[in-house]
């Protein structure tokens, strides 16, 4: 379970975390926490130091109700800052989170491994020709509608198998693109309500169906605080419980704003799987 970026094969039957750098000032849980060169720097390396595998940067808010970001800004908020981290940690291997084509095209460009697309290709028409012309990972996450519209969408007659029919009818679309190397991600919290969230992560392994690796994002999501009658601050222990789960039933990245307690988790579940 291997995949290649820019050379170098990442082998996924082992777990990886990818770390959340979000540049845009409205992210749920750390909107406009790094807007300046030094925070960003002392951020990514932190999460390198902690054992990211991937840093994940994402100029576009997908958080329900998010405002609309023009594809110039978007560029304005990534491009700078993916040469800025490759210049002081030109190793990195840095995933662009967008779904339009040509602001993931520009991002390879500048450097980065892997994209990360939140719509598989439904909401940019170019995107997998893109991704196939580019030769590179691609994340493709179920969604219905657009950010600002997702809540609206929540109606399933089977959760799980419909996403499995969704998936089956992408991964088909994005081989006739030619991409090799794709990774699943069922997208906890996009068009879906809370008890679906739950749902989602205890029939998980029902994925591994797909045979593509699988991504599972639900750091510091309101599926965790709303049960908790928290906040997404204080929703890191419930984020860390969820993560073992989510191993539990397949999953192969954690995409997570804290990465050290998610290389802990990691580490723990190793060792369960050793004995």
């Amino acid at each position: 379970m291997n995949i290649n970026c820019k050379g170098k094969l990442i082998d996924l039957s082992t777990p990886k975390v990818m770390g959340i750098l979000n540049v845009t000032p409205d992210s749920f849980f750390d909107g406009g926490k790094y807007n300046n060169e030094t925070a960003i720097l002392n951020q990514v390396e932190t999460m390198l130091s902690h054992g990211a595998t991937f840093i994940d940067i994402g100029g576009y808010s997908s958080r329900p109700n998010a405002d609309d970001v023009s594809e110039t800004e978007e560029l304005n908020r990534v491009i700078p800052i993916i040469e800025l981290i490759l210049k002081d940690f030109p190793e990195t291997l840095i995933s662009i989170d967008t779904f339009r084509s040509h602001v993931a095209k520009k991002s390879i460009e500048a450097g980065a491994a892997l994209i990360n697309d939140i719509s598989a290709g439904k909401l940019d028409n170019n995107m997998l020709t893109t991704v196939g012309k580019l030769a590179v990972p691609y994340i493709m996450m179920h969604m219905r509608g657009t950010p600002k519209t997702m809540q609206e969408h929540t109606q399933y007659n089977d959760l799980t198998k419909e996403i499995i029919s969704y998936f089956a009818d992408r991964i088909a679309e994005a081989h006739k693109a030619k991409i090799n190397d794709l990774i699943i991600d069922p997208g906890f919290g996009f068009a879906k309500t809370t008890e679906q969230n739950f749902e989602l992560l205890n029939t998980l392994e029902l994925l591994q169906l797909i045979d593509q690796p699988i991504l599972a994002g639900v750091s510091r999501k309101s599926m965790i605080y709303k049960t908790l009658n928290s906040t997404s601050e204080n929703a890191l222990n419930g984020t860390t419980a969820l993560h073992m789960v989510a191993l539990q039933k397949g999953a192969k990245i954690l995409r997570v704003h804290d990465v050290k307690e998610a290389s802990e988790c990691i580490t723990l579940y190793n060792q369960l799987q050793s004995n």
